[in-house]
């Protein structure tokens, strides 16, 4: 599934956006897929894992995604990290660390607090790499 969350991270890098893409799994179907759309809506909320969880929670008419994995091509921060908690998702799963900006493994480690009430199962590293050279090609587009 990862395949389809690098294809909305392409469409965001497409639109201008940081190249990240997100997706919610269900019973191995997607049910939900969103980009990054901060700079389009004008709302710095809009990273493609909240708006993931939007439309999953809209499409299943309900607030907790507890059978739900999302799988993300970075590291969430601690924005998305803290919506996946207040969701119950099942699992995380990315692909590129956010030594900067993430806050699962890297920054506040949301999932590590005691204020945090729910912690999704987490596998990181899955296709790294591609999502690494879509976002370094991005970055380096816009410093040229």
């Amino acid at each position: 599934m990862m395949k389809f969350a690098l294809e909305q991270a392409q469409m965001a890098a497409a639109a201008g956006e940081v190249p990240v893409g997100a997706v919610v799994v269900r019973d191995n179907k997607i049910i939900a897929s969103a980009h990054n759309e901060t700079i389009i809506r004008n709302d710095p909320t809009a990273h493609a894992e909240m708006l993931a969880i939007r439309a999953a929670c809209a499409t299943l008419k309900t607030n907790y995604l507890v059978d739900c994995d999302l799988i993300v091509t970075l590291e969430p921060c601690a924005m998305c990290a803290q919506a996946l908690a207040f969701a119950r998702v099942r699992r995380l799963i990315y692909a590129a660390s956010d030594s900067k900006g993430g806050g699962v493994e890297n920054g506040p480690r949301i999932f590590n607090q005691p204020t945090c009430h729910h912690r999704p199962e987490i596998f990181s590293g899955i296709e790294a790499d591609a999502a690494g050279v879509l976002l370094k090609e991005f970055f380096a587009s816009k410093r040229n």
